[in-house]
């Protein structure tokens, strides 16, 4: 009997070796239409440590500090930290089933009898009962086990399931950091570049108010008629309107910096009120080859895990196809006293094999349907893996038509500025008009409200290269 319990274990075990279902392996880069090279970059190799923490090369303490702050604080990622933490608990509960289950349970209790027995009439004409009642006692104490023998891989196609969707859980983590890294920067290069327009919004309502004054002083001086004073007037309440809306929009940036670092707005972004430079960032990017992606880009790695487990639960639904192989036991023992409970022990071990016959088609078709959400899969994981390529190749496009209208726009800043200077000195001794002052005016103030735009500009597209490169990740503590 011994021998054939190890024959049939040591066949059960050899059966669950063979897993239904097809092995999964990662597809090709040529078979997710991967080119060689991008259109544009060096195609210089990148690493993670230039990836890892790419926002500190902007030399920026405050973003920095934001962004450490984010990274601990922000609670869309503290949600992605659940799920990681619920994906992790699924891989436990897919491993505990390889393992026997076993139950216990105990009982005590007592019993009341009573028995009927008829009655007779004592010599004091008294009617008496003969029937009987009485206590009994009763114990009882079990147990019971049963394990399912993996036969067709039922259950390790279910963990490895389990384990690519903790895998992808800790990809969505990062990308949910990455994101936020990338929104965080963008809203605080726009915060800057609001506080600069500020600036160049008020210094020119200054020169605006000087110009004003002259033209009155002209206009009561006779030299002049009322047209110069109108204008001059119009010419400084446009460029007053302007300042509420840009200070409005300031607000709006900072909010938002203070909800990305889990904070209340207001208090927590009071110290970033103090008008800061733009950002600058005079480096160069290594964008490494498209390949590269598979490997950087954390949602691509993510799809493809997602990939892998609907690979591997088209196995599960095979296996359910086939017999299973289950072991039962119990033992147990029950005694009218508490003493003698464990005198008499019984128990048995029993296999059971169990088989669909007819349902229909109903597992049939959940193989199929499996297949189908696998090509699925398939056709995201080439998409990410596409999208991702779009947006290195979007990103480096707007890098470098930022870095050249940059260059341009400063040499516009500094002919309008010449102009503007000569302008205002031949106006003011009465060698032009002043629709050439305000014409030279309003071409100085969108010249420097132009540089600011493209300087703002270059570091968002920066922002945006690296996040398309997939950084900001790599450092992480929970990294998959």
């Amino acid at each position: 009997m011994r021998y054939r319990i190890v024959w049939i274990t040591g066949t059960a075990l050899a059966l669950s070796a063979c897993a239904a279902g097809p092995d999964y392996r990662a597809p090709q880069p040529a078979a997710l239409g991967i080119p060689a090279t991008y259109d544009q970059g060096s195609g210089a190799p990148i690493s993670d440590a230039d990836l890892a923490q790419w926002w500190t090369r902007l030399n920026d303490p405050a973003l920095s500090t934001l962004i450490d702050t984010a990274v601990t604080a922000n609670l869309d990622i503290v949600q992605a930290q659940a799920r990681l933490r619920q994906a992790r608990e699924s891989l436990v509960q897919a491993n505990a089933s390889f393992l026997p289950q076993l139950s216990g349970s105990a009982s005590g209790g007592k019993n009341y009898r009573s028995q009927a027995g008829g009655t007779r009439t004592d010599s004091s004409g008294n009617v008496i009962s003969l029937g009987s009642s009485n206590w009994s006692s009763s114990y009882s104490a079990g147990a019971n086990a049963s394990w399912q023998i993996d036969l067709f891989g039922e259950l390790s196609r279910s963990a490895q399931a389990a384990r690519a969707d903790l895998a992808a859980s800790g990809y969505d983590l990062a990308t949910v950091r990455m994101t936020i890294i990338s929104e965080l920067v963008t809203n605080y290069v726009q915060a800057r570049l609001a506080q600069e327009q500020l600036r160049i919004a008020r210094d020119s309502r200054q020169v605006q108010q000087d110009n004003y004054d002259i033209a009155r002083w002209r206009l009561q001086a006779g030299l002049v008629s009322s047209l110069d004073e109108q204008q001059a007037r119009a010419q400084l309440a446009q460029t007053s309107a302007s300042i509420p809306q840009i200070e409005a929009s300031l607000r709006g940036s900072l909010n938002r910096i203070a909800v990305l670092t889990g904070q209340a707005p207001g208090a927590a972004t009071r110290a970033l009120e103090t008008p800061a430079p733009i950002p600058t960032a005079a480096i160069d990017i290594a964008t490494g080859i498209p390949a590269d992606t598979l490997r950087q880009r954390p949602d691509v790695r993510s799809a493809e895990r997602t990939l892998a487990a609907a690979t591997a639960r088209i196995g599960v639904a095979q296996a359910r196809l086939y017999p299973s192989l289950g072991i039962n036991g119990n033992i147990g023992t029950t005694s009218n006293a508490f003493k003698d409970l464990f005198s008499l022990i019984t128990g048995g071990v029993f296999a059971n094999v169990a088989q669909t016959i007819f349902d229909g088609g109903r597992l049939a078709s959940q193989v199929r349907a499996q297949k189908a959400v696998t090509d699925g899969a398939f056709a995201a994981y080439k998409q990410s893996v596409l999208g991702a390529l779009e947006d290195v190749e979007n990103a480096m496009a707007a890098l470098s038509s930022a870095r050249l209208r940059k260059a341009e726009f400063a040499t516009a800043y500094d002919a309008s500025n010449n102009a503007a200077i000569l302008a205002r000195s031949q106006y003011q001794a009465g060698l032009t008009d002043f629709q050439t002052l305000s014409n030279s005016e309003s071409t100085l103030l969108n010249a420097r409200n132009s540089l600011a735009g493209a300087q703002s500009d270059e570091i968002l597209a920066l922002a945006q290269l690296y996040n398309a490169l997939g950084g900001g990740w790599q450092s992480m503590e929970s990294r998959p």
